[in-house]
């Protein structure tokens, strides 16, 4: 999407403690006028920081002009980010200003910026540096005062050090580097954003009340590892209230096309594989509903974690596989049993 805004964007919603982190990050760093670097994956709402950051700085007022430059042609790339003169090439009939130009007092946001061929870094590095450019077909160069915020999902330091990404402008953007956590990451959020998107999508459907998630649907949600973050979130649960029946929503489809990912609240129990003779495992005698033996498990497994690093918690995590956010989440919910 290529758009100029001077709207503030919708308030991102969150509560754990990576999400908040990361606002508190985004916030301080708003205030100071320089580049700043916004990587996430997909679905994270890298747009939606970059705006944050624009309308929390010093700029609020001037223009949030935003450029995805995975959807940019290299033909059009000059005149697309600075402009063109009439009569610079066939069909400039009149002049025309580029994006840096639009965002002359605001905010430019490159979206995707690692998908930028080397002559258009080596272009806007210039800009970045003198904060000058020419228009295509012109002659004198036009000063601009833009902010200047890149966001991808590539690692930029490793195509820098093949050669792929420009070493200077990597310097020259990431005065501070923000990472937006996946929503895998985010304890206690899903919960959140499903109860935020499903009333959202109850009033554009015209229902007196928002239909509410079975325990099942909830756990199918619960359970789902969020590839494409806070965006399919979004779209699942908006699809799961439209096909609702009723008050409450029981199906949840993860996949639209019928590839049978489909998790309803009576998908029924897996059955157990077979194991050779003396290597039978220890079997659950279902004395315990599931949520509890999980949750045993859980508790078995933080408490040998602490002990092994010495309840170094941040080494209990790497023993665990899991990120210092994650590990922090599964504590505070399992402190009690430990």
């Amino acid at each position: 999407m290529n758009t100029i805004s001077r709207h503030p964007p919708l308030e991102a919603l969150g509560q754990s403690d990576a999400f908040l982190h990361f606002q508190e990050r985004l916030s301080k760093v708003a205030r100071v006028d320089r580049p700043v670097l916004i990587i996430g994956e997909r679905g994270t709402g890298k747009e939606l920081a970059a705006a944050r950051l624009h309308y929390l700085s010093t700029r609020w007022q001037g223009p949030f002009v935003t450029l995805n430059c995975a959807a940019l042609a290299e033909s059009l790339l000059d005149s697309e980010l600075f402009g063109h003169e009439a009569g610079a090439f066939t069909g400039a009939v009149t002049r025309r200003k580029g994006r840096f130009e639009s965002a002359d007092g605001g905010t430019l946001f490159l979206d995707e910026i690692a998908n930028l061929s080397m002559e258009a870094q080596e272009k806007i590095l210039r800009v970045a540096e003198y904060g000058t450019f020419d228009r295509v077909g012109g002659g004198a160069s036009v000063e601009v005062s833009v902010r200047l915020i890149g966001a991808t999902n590539a690692d930029l330091p490793t195509l820098a050090r093949e050669g792929k990404f420009k070493e200077d402008l990597l310097d020259r953007l990431s005065f501070e580097v923000l990472t937006i956590p996946p929503l895998r990451e985010r304890e206690g959020d899903v919960e959140l954003l499903a109860g935020h998107f499903a009333s959202r999508m109850a009033v554009s459907l015209g229902l007196a009340e928002r239909p509410a998630f079975s325990d099942g649907a909830m756990a199918a949600l619960l359970r789902h590892a969020w590839p494409g973050n806070v965006r399919e979130l979004r779209n699942v649960v908006e699809r799961a209230v439209y096909r609702a029946e009723g008050m409450a929503v029981t199906d949840v489809d993860f996949d639209p096309f019928g590839s049978g990912t489909r998790a309803t609240s009576h998908r029924p129990l897996p059955t157990p594989p077979d194991h050779a003779a003396g290597n039978e495992p220890r079997l659950a005698d279902l004395g315990l509903p599931l949520p509890e033996a999980l949750r045993e498990v859980e508790a078995s497994y933080l408490r040998i974690a602490l002990e092994r690093s010495r309840h170094n918690q941040k080494r209990a995590a790497e023993l665990l596989g899991l990120t210092y956010h994650q590990f922090r989440g599964l504590f505070r919910r399992l402190r009690d049993t430990l």
